[in-house]
């Protein structure tokens, strides 16, 4: 567990004349991102293979430590899902598909840098090619940043099917439980599609200010992550604009968390039960806040190869060794594009080729197909879903430019899709 560093040492004159909670907050924002990433990659990707922490991740303590520790999940579920591949990487055969993973793994001479770790390709549900970079391998688990957002979509899906929550109703928030409260008008839709209007910073773009902007200082300095976004008041009605933030699905984990058995303890084992070892995903790490929210906006890491798994769900529409996880239609329901995110193409907890918006028309010239959806999170981590190929491509590593890499993916992705048996 890292503390982050204090910066009450930068407040030395009067609050009122140099604004310094506000440059505190910030100084605050940096340091527990740089603690809470730093911990991560040595304790739970492993890239010291001397220390590991275990179960619980890693948490930035801002007060009080968290009451109880998490253990390891303790569910007894097996694996439904054929394994994908053996245990020493599958080398690409094609020479068309090794020269495309050659490029995507050649680094650009200056910055921006592209910085690929790991890029693993599933196609019929088996892994045809994959490539790590030095350090890395079959084993290494990585961070999603925003491509959690997709695998907290599953477990709400997953309480939808259990008839534990109603998407279109009033989302059960105790702090706008009041009908006369504007907020009470928000839905776990809202919440997961990004129009629910709350006045949460927003979550998007990744620059100086986003020290900040209260969306960041949230995940970095807040204890309670989603009862500080249940503050907020609205920006804009639910459902009448589209803003993304971390916030909607800080309270979405809340939500799950409550539904789960209140504790991170129930939600590792809700988890694990009804999806992660269901999937047979072996080394999955999902962090939590310290009052044992799951921080399901941005922070769980995995194998390449568990992430693919995670795509092999939603391609194979919610069903698994012939049992169904996700509900009839959620499928359908995650890739559906939102109203008013038509800049970007966003769906609910996914980006989506679907639809007329210019991200998606880009990614379509590109060379993603036009039925793709995908988990997306910073500095180019990918799970995309391709129905009409059956096909699954994740990419992860930290890539600096405007796209995160996006475009030598999708060279990838149309790389591939020459190569496939035209049926």
């Amino acid at each position: 567990m890292y503390r982050a560093v204090p910066f009450a040492l930068l407040c030395t004159l009067p609050a009122a004349l140099s604004g310094c909670d506000s440059i505190s907050r910030a100084a605050s924002t940096a340091t527990g991102f740089a603690s809470h990433q730093l911990c991560s990659a040595t304790f739970v990707s492993k890239l010291d293979p001397e220390v590991y922490r275990g179960a619980e991740g890693c948490l930035v303590v801002q007060g009080a430590p968290p009451a109880e520790p998490v253990a390891p999940s303790r569910s007894a579920a097996k694996s439904l899902l054929p394994e994908i591949a053996g245990p020493e990487p599958v080398e690409a055969t094609d020479p068309v598909l090794k020269a495309s993973l050659d490029r995507a793994f050649t680094e650009t001479p200056g910055a921006p840098h592209r910085g690929t770790k790991a890029i693993v390709i599933v196609h019929e549900g088996r892994v045809i090619a994959e490539r790590y970079a030095p350090g890395y391998g079959v084993d290494s688990a990585l961070i999603g940043w925003s491509a959690t957002k997709s695998v907290t979509n599953a477990l709400l899906g997953i309480l939808v099917r259990q008839g534990k929550l109603d998407m279109n109703a009033p989302a059960p928030v105790a702090a706008w439980a009041e009908p006369g409260d504007p907020r009470h008008a928000i839905t776990p839709d809202n919440l997961l599609r990004m129009n629910s209007g709350l006045d949460v910073g927003q979550s998007l773009t990744a620059s100086a200010r986003d020290a900040f902007d209260p969306s960041a200082q949230m995940v970095f300095v807040e204890r309670d992550m989603a009862g500080y976004a249940e503050t907020f008041p609205l920006k804009f009605a639910p459902g009448s604009d589209w803003n993304y933030t971390n916030g909607n699905t800080l309270v979405l984990s809340r939500i799950i968390r409550d539904k789960t058995g209140g504790t991170a303890q129930s939600v590792i084992d809700f988890a694990h039960r009804e999806l992660f070892d269901k999937l047979g995903m072996k080394q999955v790490t999902l962090e939590f806040d310290a009052t044992g929210t799951p921080i399901g906006s941005s922070h769980m890491l995995a194998t390449p190869r568990d992430w693919a798994k995670f795509g092999l769900l939603y391609l194979n529409d919610g069903v698994v060794g012939g049992e169904r996880l996700l509900p009839p239609g959620w499928v359908d329901y995650s890739a559906r594009p939102t109203p008013h995110s038509e800049e970007y193409g966003y769906a609910a907890g996914f980006w989506t080729n679907r639809g007329a918006s210019a991200g998606a028309r880009y990614r379509i010239k590109a060379g993603i197909p036009a039925d793709a959806f995908m988990a997306r999170g910073s500095y180019g981590q990918y799970v995309v879903i391709i129905p009409s190929q059956r096909l699954v491509v994740t990419r992860f590593g930290y890539a600096f430019d405007m796209r995160n890499d996006l475009d030598m993916l999708a060279r990838v992705i149309a790389d591939v899709i020459a190569t496939l048996p035209k049926s």
